[in-house]
């Protein structure tokens, strides 16, 4: 019964909280010609953070080229 309520209350987080910003979203499209850059802007926000881990990554990675610490096969 306890596990039943707990996969219940993610379910209800997921539809009632964090997919209202997606609802929001797609009611603007559906009301008006919000067109193509509106539509999008979640993705731009997905494709910024990945850009900035990106980076990141690359920059340690070359940091332990550097030093001489990286792994070598």
């Amino acid at each position: 019964m306890i596990a039943s309520n707990i996969f219940r209350w993610i379910g209800s987080l997921f539809t009632d909280i964090l997919f209202l910003p997606f609802e929001w979203l797609r009611l603007q499209i559906a009301t008006a010609d919000a067109g193509w850059w509106i539509s999008n802007i979640p993705n731009f926000g997905f494709l910024l953070v990945l850009l900035v881990l990106f980076a990141y990554w690359m920059k340690e990675s070359k940091r332990f080229v550097d030093e001489g610490t990286e792994d070598r096969v």
